[in-house]
């Protein structure tokens, strides 16, 4: 199995000053990807820096980030996920933030687990044939 990373993770790892590439040592082994909208998440980052110092130290950040992990696409077959889980929500009354469907649904498409920060666990575990781990889990911190 492997691992989808959550804007929230992401950011939890920035927080607590964690090394890009502590998301392989602390996974181990296992494939670990980013989705697109994740990706684009973290550039929406950028963009609203307060300072250019700021914006320049997350674009690097990332750039870090795109040489340690890839980016997956949203595709027709994650479309697919994306639609039935929307659904499952709106069943359920479940109301979760269009990106983490789109997360979820990537997720859920490859078979892998998604990697959380800890304030969105929850709602993640609300996702049917989800598997979700919590960055705490791994790597319990501040």
């Amino acid at each position: 199995m492997g691992v989808i990373v959550d804007t929230s993770a992401l950011v939890a790892m920035e927080r607590r000053q964690l090394p890009v590439g502590s998301i392989r040592d602390r996974i181990g082994a296992e494939p670990v990807a980013i989705p697109a909208i994740v990706w684009a998440e973290l550039l929406v980052g950028v963009r609203l820096a307060k300072t250019a110092d700021m914006a320049t130290r997350r674009r690097a950040r990332l750039e870090q980030i795109r040489l340690h992990v890839p980016i997956i696409g949203f595709d027709g077959r994650i479309a697919e996920h994306y639609a039935d889980i929307h659904a499952e929500c709106l069943k359920k009354g479940i109301m979760i933030p269009q990106n983490d469907i789109a997360v979820a649904a990537t997720a859920r498409c490859l078979g892998y687990k998604v990697l959380v920060g800890p304030q969105d666990e929850s709602h993640f575990r609300s996702v049917s044939r989800l598997a979700v781990v919590s960055l705490d889990r791994i790597a319990p911190g501040n």
